[in-house]
């Protein structure tokens, strides 16, 4: 898990009112990682979209569904993975790979294990694999990310926590800092994330002049490409 110190509170609640592209943009200005790289791809949705942003440290565990576990029930059921969540600070989101060939045979995530993520400080759950019972989970107040959506939870089984995991091509550390909403999932580099909220900030006023001067009577393509200089 990383060691990096945890975010104050009122930051992460400046990050909750920034939507997830405002915060990527603003991740960019600093240029601490390519710009390619830090995000989930299109491959894992987001399924409850009017939900507010979701941001929180990364609690991750591995998972299959396609076939039975080779000892025990098919719900990982044993205090030690509910333990392994509480290590992580809150807020929590948890992380689950769907390790099989064919991710998303099965769901492991349905009413019931959301209700159990909840009680543990969870405010989502991310897969790569399925999800289930959507109108239950979203009661709940849970946001879920995933691949696919499944009637069934087949063998879904959790066999390793506390473990890197990739999903949807982003590999994420257990600890990591992440923000989700409906146009994607992130990773918010921690050393930066104080200072987003301000450069979110600058970059909506810029952005805010282009779109107002595209919108008036002076428009002009010079005087575009001018404002454009000035705002980069």
């Amino acid at each position: 898990m990383t060691t990096e110190p945890l975010i104050h509170e009122h930051i992460l609640d400046a990050l909750r009112r920034l939507d997830t592209c405002t915060v990527s943009n603003a991740i960019e200005t600093f240029d601490v990682r390519l710009r390619n790289t830090g995000f989930a791809d299109a491959r894992i949705r987001c399924m409850f979209e009017d939900l507010p942003p979701m941001v929180g440290y990364a609690a991750t565990a591995r998972l299959r569904t396609d076939e039975p576990p080779i000892c025990g029930g098919y719900y990982h059921d044993r205090s030690e993975w509910w333990n392994s969540i509480l290590q992580v600070p809150p807020p929590r989101i948890v992380l689950l790979q769907d390790m099989d060939k064919r991710p998303g045979r099965g769901a492991f995530v349905g009413k019931l294990h959301a209700a159990i993520l909840r009680a543990l400080g969870c405010v989502g759950y991310v897969t790569n694999g399925a999800v289930r019972q959507l109108p239950s989970v979203r009661e709940l107040g849970l946001h879920l990310f995933g691949g696919d959506v499944m009637v069934s939870h087949s063998y879904a089984h959790i066999f390793d926590f506390g473990c890197p995991v990739e999903i949807g091509n982003l590999e994420v550390h257990p600890g990591a800092l992440l923000h989700g909403d409906r146009h994607g999932l992130l990773e918010v580099p921690r050393s930066i994330a104080g200072e987003i909220p301000a450069v979110a900030a600058t970059l909506r006023k810029a952005e805010q002049k282009v779109i107002a001067f595209c919108s008036s009577k002076q428009f002009s393509v010079g005087g575009l490409r001018q404002m454009m200089k000035e705002s980069a």
